[in-house]
């Protein structure tokens, strides 16, 4: 029997040369499952659908069922087992959403360094997506591969989406990227050559294109395990995801070391190989945001309806829980009837298929003040213009009145119900069962069911289900992809391209996500209400800069917001401030993020039977065993308020009680490890000959930090 031929893609694409010689397989685990050989693998379709299935968290096809953790994760889900949770629901990397810190925006010496060895120029995936497209695809083309031809097809557009997944991670972490399609042979030179950096525009393309390779294959998945895999649609979602990522972000990086701009001081042009690069940045721009506008046109088109929200508030009252259709989306065990989950997991116990999302949700997370400030109310007015009707924020409970639905859905405050008959409600009290009313959230102190770190407690995917939130028993079906983000898509894509003069379509998609959110249909009547200014002193958002200035146009601020609040809790939030070059700003001043008006009128609901305010501590001994901080301390405070939780001012022997928030240009990419250089250059230890540049703003160096 003939072996596969041992062949590489670098696997820090710098290739651990010296070893590699070993064997076949010490760094890239090239051969299909089993350990058969090419000539008998991929003979059968579902043999091409095991293959891709990998790069999935394993699924029970059968019953479209995830039952175990492995893969590459390159489609996100919660994960299966007692410790897994949000892999990406409800994780917005420490950003201005939600609580939690980020090393990246650390400064002082700097949490970020440059690695030794490892981050995140490993080829394994790419290079075993290439060895599944290289051997499917002619086999295909030569009728050597039994089966439906809707099937082998379809695992072959998965193949290549995937290829196209694993590329975008590259794209975002690192920008300039080698494109290789092939596994490569064992020859140390043919590998130095292969570790050639392409400029980011060429990848992105290349990603494209390989979404439109998939678009050419893919079907809706009726054979193939329907909504739980990959689909055209998804394709779509995903072609149209990285074209406006892309778009925007050399729109606003034009100019800057991260774009192939020759005269911005691009790394890339140091190397000879580059000589020949030119760069057009209005022509990329314009390209890319041309093709969001197409795929998420069409994908619009082929879901032109949301799932319904009949506001009705889930966990009012204790008994007889109204069902929300938009609230069951997130929070129940089977999306399949809803036409908005382009993409979606289930889970079952009985496989043992099981996650602790629930679990993760009522214990320790939590909105930030500034985010809470961001939602509109729900007769289309920001919660500072005149007329709005905004009830405060001296209670948690006050912030849902007459407010955008997605946060009172989504944001779970004192007093609600959360369990369909059972008396269990979110807040401070006695375990929150059998309690008088109770106005406090139950900030995190040990003892307390349903803790928060910030008062605003995150409820997208809160079940009603009570046996779901006991560890590792959690089967609340994960939504990946959705139709809404098409139509943000396009708004955005749409603006970027034309400016405030959108079309007709745009304000259309707009309307029916305000309408889904009990906003008032037409954006107008925010448009006109928006102040940017007062935004500023009332949300802090981020995303109102882009390079360092404020931005000036109250649509554009709008369609940020829409998205902001739409994707709540989805981890959408990071790769947005990202692209759009939303966190300069935070260069030359400190940021604190918030939580709510603990030291308002609230604060007496903290306190002891004994009239003791005990349950809020502050001006401790040892400051680590403070839970808030201190109410005269203004300098964290919201705009100088004390009132508010200054969620980075807890102890003062913290990292960040100091430093704040801030930030350093070269964070935008991660840095490469200076192992990968010494590996790719000619003699394994000179770094110069090594044909792999650095991101701007980093050494090559271990253990240093951002030079910017």
């Amino acid at each position: 029997m003939k072996t596969i031929n041992c062949k590489f893609a670098p696997a820090a694409l710098a290739l651990l040369m010296g070893a590699a010689f070993s064997g076949c397989n010490d760094y890239l685990d090239i051969t299909p499952p089993s350990d058969v050989t090419a000539e008998v693998y991929f003979t059968q379709a579902d043999q091409l659908g095991a293959y891709t299935l990998a790069y999935y968290n394993s699924l029970d096809q059968s019953k479209n069922t995830v039952v175990g953790s492995g893969g590459s994760n390159l489609i996100p889900s919660f994960g299966v087992g007692s410790s897994s949770y949000a892999t990406f629901y409800g994780d917005d990397q420490g950003t201005d959403n939600e609580n939690g810190t980020n090393d990246r925006f650390f400064d002082g010496a700097g949490k970020v360094k440059v690695p030794v060895k490892g981050g995140v120029w490993n080829f394994s995936t790419i290079n075993n997506l290439n060895y599944f497209l290289e051997t499917a695809v002619p086999k295909y083309e030569a009728g050597e591969i039994q089966g439906a031809e809707v099937t082998i097809r379809h695992y072959i557009g998965e193949g290549y989406l995937l290829r196209a997944l694993a590329y975008f991670d590259k794209l975002k972490n690192v920008g300039d990227y080698p494109i290789i399609e092939k596994t490569l042979d064992l020859d140390r030179e043919v590998l130095i050559d292969a570790s050639k950096r392409q400029p980011r525009n060429k990848v992105a393309r290349f990603i494209l294109q390989d979404c439109d390779r998939a678009l050419e294959n893919l079907s809706d998945g009726a054979t193939t395990g329907g909504r739980s895999r990959i689909t055209r649609d998804v394709a779509l979602l995903i072609k149209a995801r990285v074209a406006l990522y892309e778009g925007t972000f050399e729109k606003y990086f034009a100019g800057t070391p991260f774009v192939p701009e020759r005269a911005a001081g691009w790394p890339g042009a140091a190397k000879e190989y580059n000589n020949g690069v030119t760069y057009d940045n209005n022509a990329e721009v314009t390209f890319f945001l041309d093709q969001a506008l197409a795929a998420s046109k069409e994908l619009a088109d082929r879901h032109p309806a949301l799932t319904a929200n009949n506001k009705k508030m889930i966990g009012a009252e204790m008994n007889g829980m109204p069902a929300n259709p938009y609230y069951d989306l997130f929070a129940g065990t089977d999306p399949s009837g809803r036409d908005e989950a382009l993409m979606f997991r289930t889970y079952d116990s009985d496989l043992g298929a099981v996650h602790t999302l629930n679990q993760y949700i009522k214990n320790g997370t939590g909105y930030t003040q500034e985010f809470a400030n961001a939602f509109l109310m729900d007769n289309g007015l920001p919660i500072y213009a005149s007329g709005s009707g905004y009830a405060g924020d001296d209670f948690v409970v006050d912030t849902k009145t007459g407010r955008d639905w997605r946060w009172r859905l989504f944001m779970k405050a004192p007093n609600e119900y959360v369990y369909e008959g059972m008396d269990m409600r979110i807040g401070e009290g006695q375990k929150n069962k059998k309690d008088a009313e109770y106005k406090a959230p139950a900030l995190i102190s040990g003892g307390v069911d349903f803790t928060t770190s910030t008062g605003y407690t995150k409820g997208k995917g809160w079940s009603t289900n009570p046996s779901f939130g006991d560890v590792g028993k959690d089967e609340t079906a994960c939504v990946i992809y959705r139709s809404a983000e098409a139509y943000l898509i396009y708004i955005e894509a749409a603006w970027e391209r034309y400016g405030d003069g959108l079309d007709a379509f745009a304000w259309d998609l707009w309307g029916k996500l305000r309408v889904r959110a009990g906003l008032p249909q037409d954006s107008h009547i925010t448009i006109n209400a928006t102040d940017l200014a007062r935004e500023e002193e009332t949300s802090h958002d981020f995303a109102l800069y882009s390079a360092g200035r404020r931005i000036t146009s109250p649509v554009l601020y709008n369609i940020r917001r829409e998205r902001r609040c739409e994707f709540i809790s989805e981890g959408m939030r990071w790769d947005d401030l990202v692209r759009w070059r939303s966190m300069d700003q935070l260069r030359t001043k400190r940021y604190f993020k918030h939580g709510c008006k603990v030291w308002g009128p609230m604060n007496e609901w903290f306190k002891h039977k004994s009239g003791k305010l005990d349950k809020l501590l502050y001006g401790q001994s040892d400051p680590n065993k403070n839970n808030v901080s201190d109410p005269s301390d203004i300098e964290g405070g919201f705009n100088g308020n004390p009132e508010y939780f200054s969620l980075l001012r807890t102890s003062s022997r913290s990292d960040w009680y100091e430093s704040g928030y801030s930030w350093r240009m070269a964070h935008y990419l991660s840095p490469i490890s200076e192992d990968d250089f010494f590996q790719s250059s000619q003699s394994g230890h000179d770094i110069d000959s090594s044909p792999i540049y650095q991101n701007p703003y980093w050494s090559t160096t271990h253990d240093t930090s951002a030079i910017e």
